[in-house]
């Protein structure tokens, strides 16, 4: 087992890249109109899809990006780019389902893109995971660091299940604020992480 305070860093690194709290508005503005079994079953797969990608990246990420000849910091300007885009939807509102009075559509789908990657699974915390398994040294420290990105995708889905009273809190109009300023001020720093 490695020494706790590897541990303590790791999980406090995952949970500050992540931001399970921080993604909850996000999460209200990109599923507004659903109803709470469908935010749920979202969520849900959000979370899997996110923690499949970053035991994926965590294990064999270093490889793979090197055999396709991404460097990190080429794989971070383009998961900010992909954060810009979902950023400026958010900003001017281009989303159907957000325009006034209008539910979300049948086939809308958040979960895959953009909740499970880039807003979970984001360049900041692929490459956080790719260096604290190397930083771990593999063998048990590596299963330790899975382990703990594990159940920061637990708090992460108790986070987003938590969502539907802050969105009760804060009203349509709050939420609209909320998602313009996110818009307007939120991600790309989370790819520098």
């Amino acid at each position: 087992m490695p020494d706790s305070a590897f541990l303590i860093t790791a999980f406090a690194t995952l949970f500050v890249v992540i931001d399970p709290p921080g993604l909850v508005p996000l999460f209200i503005a990109l599923t507004r109109g659903m109803d709470a079994a469908r935010r749920k079953a979202m969520a849900r797969r959000a979370c899997l899809i996110a923690a499949v990608l970053l035991t994926g990246f965590g294990l064999a990420g270093e490889a793979v990006l090197g055999f396709i000849g991404i460097s990190m910091p080429a794989f971070r300007i383009a998961g900010g780019l992909l954060l810009f885009l979902t950023a400026l939807d958010m900003l001017f509102e281009r989303r159907t389902q957000r325009r006034e009075g209008q539910q979300a559509e049948p086939d809308h789908d958040p979960s895959v893109f953009p909740l499970a990657t880039p807003l979970i699974a984001g360049p900041g915390a692929i490459a956080s995971m790719i260096l604290l398994v190397g930083q771990g040294g593999g063998g048990w420290a590596t299963a330790w660091v899975v382990g703990l990105m594990l159940a920061m995708m637990a708090v992460t889905f108790l986070f987003l299940l938590a969502s539907p009273p802050l969105e009760r809190l804060l009203g349509r109009t709050g939420t609209i604020v909320i998602t313009r300023l996110l818009g307007c001020c939120w991600r790309p720093c989370r790819c520098s992480s």
